[in-house]
């Protein structure tokens, strides 16, 4: 529910944890409870200029989460645990995101057509040269970020998922 949150945030802006529950189909004091664990953890914070009186606006601190793969080999079963349910979340909602936008791409695509992009490639590729490839995606990426808003810009949504095989390939 929390990564809900969270994207929800980040795609759609600020929003109250009554909004967020009535998105979701959970109850106010849920999502409240979450964002409030959320704001603990310095993923989001309140949102100024939003809201009247005792209404509370919430907004995400970051466009976007990195994820440290180390976390998921760390000694203690808790951390490692946690990891790889996390990781496992990631992929499922990335997964979900996808087919959503599959079932609604002949309604939205129009302008966007050859804007959007449903890819996979494969590489060989040592540690290093990996490591490499997945910096400069992100500095690419980054490179986009803070672009004034014009007429026809959209939320697009970037997922990479870069997976090394076994070690037998």
């Amino acid at each position: 529910m929390r990564m809900r949150l969270l994207a929800a945030l980040r795609r759609e802006g600020p929003a109250t944890a009554s909004q967020l529950a009535e998105r979701f189909g959970e109850s106010s004091g849920s999502t409240s409870y979450h964002l409030r664990q959320l704001a603990a953890h310095g993923f989001v914070e309140d949102a100024p200029g939003h809201g009247k009186g005792r209404e509370r606006w919430w907004q995400a601190v970051h466009e976007g989460t990195g994820f440290d793969g180390s976390l998921i080999h760390d000694a203690d079963p808790a951390t490692s645990g946690a990891a790889a349910v996390f990781l496992q979340t990631v992929a499922a909602n990335h997964a979900q995101e996808v087919s959503a936008w599959i079932s609604e791409a002949q309604e939205r695509l129009g302008r966007w057509e050859r804007g959007a992009d449903l890819s996979d490639f494969t590489l060989r590729l040592t540690p290093g040269q990996s490591e490499e490839l997945v910096g400069r995606l992100h500095d690419l990426v980054n490179t986009y970020r803070g672009f004034p808003e014009t007429e026809g810009t959209r939320t697009v949504r970037i997922h990479t998922h870069v997976l090394p095989g076994p070690a037998s390939e």
